[in-house]
């Protein structure tokens, strides 16, 4: 009876073109909310939070202790449909304290309380957020001018959320 040898093991390569790190892992976030129908996916893993929304804004940010080196931003592949170019969101940005919905105007077709380019003052009302059909004013924390709103009228919000940068 002929003894039968083995074949050598066969060490897989990576496929050209194929993705690894933060891209892909976009892109699994990106088609898992095309696949569940979902709204909003949010993922912190390894000091990276990746935030995928349908029709809203992808958020990545690296937060960088002051010993560490600077971190890259991870920036998505204009290919994903659902996942525009990524943002990264200062330190310094206010942030929702709660979950709930954002409304700028005090009643619908009421101006804005503040736009980009609005000199404010520390305490002024930025927004209202509706938490439970309670309405909270968010105030400044510190006077300034508005360079981004990051949310939109009616848009619902976590807590933690960028709402604004005062510079």
């Amino acid at each position: 009876m002929p003894s039968k040898k083995k074949a050598p093991p066969v060490k897989s390569k990576p496929q050209p073109g194929a993705e690894t790190g933060e891209l892909a892992l976009i892109r699994n976030l990106a088609d898992l909310l095309n696949e569940t129908g979902l709204s909003e996916i949010e993922l912190e893993q390894r000091g990276v939070r990746v935030r995928v929304s349908r029709g809203g804004t992808v958020y990545a940010a690296a937060p960088a202790p002051a010993h560490a080196a600077p971190v890259a931003a991870v920036a998505a592949a204009p290919a994903v449909a659902a996942a525009p170019a990524a943002a990264v969101i200062p330190a310094d940005a206010v942030k929702s304290p709660m979950v709930g919905t954002v409304y700028r105007a005090a009643q619908p077709g009421a101006p804005n309380f503040v736009e980009v380019g609005t000199e404010v003052k520390a305490g002024q009302t930025l927004l209202i957020i509706e938490a439970m059909k309670t309405m909270n004013q968010i105030p400044a924390p510190r006077a300034g001018k508005i360079t981004q709103i990051y949310v939109q009228n009616g848009s619902p919000v976590e807590y933690g959320e960028a709402l604004v940068l005062i510079e």
